[in-house]
């Protein structure tokens, strides 16, 4: 593997992002810097806005496998800016870690993407297969826009993926602990059960929803829905909101309000649980509304030729074994899984993400890229 020695500067790669102030859907002219570093190596560039977001499609030759980065440059909101050590967009290294929002979530693996990229065409011109990047400004906000809009246009155009890298923020206690090899979907309900609604001194001229639903949501919070599999824990389901009545003590109220999630892994599907919750509630023989959202796909890769080599790469660069991990919320590899059959998230440490004074370790980053270039080496230096 390429020395440290010769490895781009991926530390100032990483201040160059962070002081262009990129609050999500605002690229703040990140991937306009990001394409012209690309370019001179080859790469064909696309842009794939849409309204306020900007995407950038970049390619290095055509040929299969595909290997694709993918990332995006959107920030969260800094929050109060005087209780930062420092400006949160003016990169400040203080005891070997950059300070500055994102940091860790994700410019500082960007400027890895970029890095171990440049290195890695160096030394290998004409490496086997191709190198893209899918960048975007819409992962912290309502990912409607970003990622999703550019797997959109790949699909339609049959231009599918080989592999696929996210570099969020994967490690939990040691940089190269965890590598994440899926998500869990996520289902919404929006519930409403209907009552009649009328004085509490005559209960027999009513129907309180919330004596009725009672039972259901009982049986509901008891379910088990699956039993996971090897990667995932079992499917649960959880309220988040309920709400019924007017206020008032001597009002039985006319409907029952309920917000609730599915957290679901691949051993079950959209359809199968939302068939068995209507069975539930028909049991029960409610009078009831139910909108349904489906908040992000569940994904799963297995010990897969990619798994296989960026494990190796993290054990050659830190001498730690990465634990697969699907735990979490979503990430946009739920997109890219649509035309990706091999999707992995690794990246720095995440325990100070979308906090005040958010930092990456220098020593980090430059690890990070090593795992990077090995896995390009390993995929595509053939």
């Amino acid at each position: 593997m390429t020395a440290d020695t010769h490895l781009p500067d991926v530390l100032e790669y990483a201040r160059e992002l962070i002081r262009r102030p990129s609050t999500t859907p605002d690229d703040a002219g990140c991937q306009v810097w990001l394409a012209e570093r690309l370019k001179p190596l080859g790469f064909s560039i696309e842009a794939v806005n849409h309204g306020q977001v900007t995407n950038l499609w970049a390619r290095r030759g055509t040929a299969a496998p595909l290997l694709c980065f993918a990332g995006h440059t959107d920030v969260v909101p800094t929050g109060p800016l005087d209780q930062w050590q420092s400006d949160p967009f003016q990169p400040d290294v203080r005891h070997g870690l950059l300070y500055g929002r994102g940091a860790a979530d994700m410019k500082g693996s960007i400027a890895a993407f970029l890095a171990a990229t440049e290195a890695f065409v160096a030394a290998h011109p004409d490496h086997a297969g191709s190198i893209a990047f899918l960048i975007t400004s819409d992962e912290e906000g309502p990912a409607v826009d970003g990622t999703v809009r550019v797997v959109e246009r790949l699909r339609d155009r049959g231009e599918a993926m080989d592999y696929c890298i996210v570099g969020e923020p994967s490690c939990a206690r040691v940089f190269g602990d965890t590598l994440k090899n899926g998500r869990r979907g996520s289902l919404h309900g929006r519930l409403r059960v209907k009552g009649i609604q009328g004085h509490i001194a005559y209960p027999h001229l009513s129907r309180n929803p919330i004596h009725t639903a009672a039972p259901a949501l009982a049986e509901l919070a008891n379910t088990v829905w699956d039993e996971g599999n090897e990667f995932f824990p079992p499917t649960t389901w959880q309220i988040s909101n309920i709400h019924g009545g007017t206020g008032a003590t001597n009002v039985i109220p006319g409907h029952l309000d309920v917000v609730f999630n599915f957290r679901f892994s691949t051993a079950s599907t959209q359809d199968s649980l939302q068939a068995r919750v209507h069975e539930i509630l028909d049991r029960h023989g409610l009078d009831y509304d139910l909108e349904w959202e489906l908040g992000a796909k569940p994904f799963l890769t297995g010990r897969g030729r990619l798994v296989e080599v960026i494990s190796q790469a993290v054990q050659d660069v830190t001498s730690v074994t990465p634990e697969l991990s699907t735990t979490g919320g979503t990430s946009d590899g739920r997109f890219i899984a649509d035309i990706c059959s091999e999707v992995v998230e690794f990246g720095p440490l995440n325990h100070s993400i979308h906090k005040i004074d958010e930092h990456v370790g220098v020593d980090e980053l430059r690890a990070l890229t090593r795992v990077y270039l090995g896995t390009l080496e390993g995929l595509l230096h053939v």
